[in-house]
């Protein structure tokens, strides 16, 4: 199955800190959406990954702490799993949470229909629960079953449209080993003509800061480079604009992480995604480099590998 791999993230609870041992992630979700790539994804960055384990097996698996191995455990079950059924895993996640005294948390992979429906057309295998049926009743009947254990999850990452290498960059951002339970922070820019990136917690639209497309000798150049940028800082609205955004973030970011959550995507998008956006975002990770933050920053255009972007080189972090 193409289980090409963004996101919404769902609340997180606040948990002690956890050595690697004590980390346990069940990885479920929708048939297609990208379970098996999550999988392996978390083995890269350090999981013990384990996929399709018979729900009677789960607490044999997890032993007690002195019992487990070294590295943290990521466990995939969904509806081809043997003796699977939404109430008895929640009955056993429940278990697992009482007995083991690790941290347990529950990624839940997800992607629209539409794509699911492509992804299977494209692989020809048939939906395991449309084995004589069309592939969009499966998957209506799955989102159906699934809804509670979706709710339940403490992350629910939508892969659809997701570009390649975004689903490791993600799991790591939120799930990493190497974790101190530091709020991370992410920046993207992106192009509001290829949609919103799914998996963004925060997104700030700046198409209305004047725009280098339209100027003669800018067009060909990005936000990264010196005279878009200063065509940029001289719109009347973009210093004010910017101090808001900086105060808005110097208060929500200690929030965030008073409350648990591990990782925040931040977008920022204008028209194209490579000049007003790749700036401002450019101009935000300099602002929070400062802070001391850890953070990532990316720009989803120019990434791309556009044929016609020039990579500059303002800003750098």
């Amino acid at each position: 199955m193409n289980d090409a791999p963004t996101t919404k993230a769902a609340p997180m609870t606040k948990a002690a800190p956890m050595t690697k041992a004590e980390r346990i992630l069940l990885v479920t979700g929708m048939s297609g959406a990208g379970k098996t790539s999550a999988l392996k994804s978390l083995e890269d960055i350090g999981y013990e990954a384990v996929d399709n384990v018979p729900l009677p097996l789960l607490g044999s698996l997890v032993a007690p702490a002195k019992h487990r191995p070294s590295r943290p455990i990521a466990i995939g079950v969904d509806i081809r799993t043997r003796d699977f059924g939404v109430d008895a895993l929640l009955e056993e996640l429940d278990h697992l949470i009482a007995k083991s005294g690790a941290e347990v948390k529950v990624l839940f992979m997800d992607c629209d229909d539409d794509e699911l429906g492509r992804r299977y057309g494209e692989t020809r295998h048939r939906h395991p629960l449309a084995l004589d049926r069309p592939v969009s009743d499966g998957i209506q009947n799955e989102r159906r079953l699934m809804s509670r254990l979706r709710h339940r999850a403490d992350l629910t990452l939508d892969t659809t449209g997701q570009p390649p290498g975004e689903l490791k960059r993600i799991l790591q951002g939120h799930f990493s080993p190497e974790s101190e339970q530091e709020l991370s922070v992410f920046i993207t820019s992106f192009s509001y003509r290829n949609g919103l990136p799914r998996e963004a917690d925060l997104v700030f639209d700046v198409r209305f800061l004047a725009n280098p497309h339209y100027v003669t000798g800018l067009r060909e150049l990005t936000g990264m480079d010196l005279k878009v940028a200063e065509f940029i800082s001289t719109d009347k609205d973009f210093e004010p604009f910017f101090e808001s955004l900086t105060g808005l973030l110097a208060t929500l970011l200690p929030r965030y992480a008073a409350e648990g959550k591990s990782y925040l995507t931040i977008a920022v998008g204008c028209t194209g995604g490579r000049h007003r956006s790749v700036f401002v975002a450019e101009k935000l990770a300099a602002w929070l480099n400062e802070t001391g933050r850890p953070l990532q920053l990316n720009h989803r255009v120019l990434e791309s590998g556009d044929k016609n972007t020039k990579q500059g080189g303002f800003y750098k972090t």
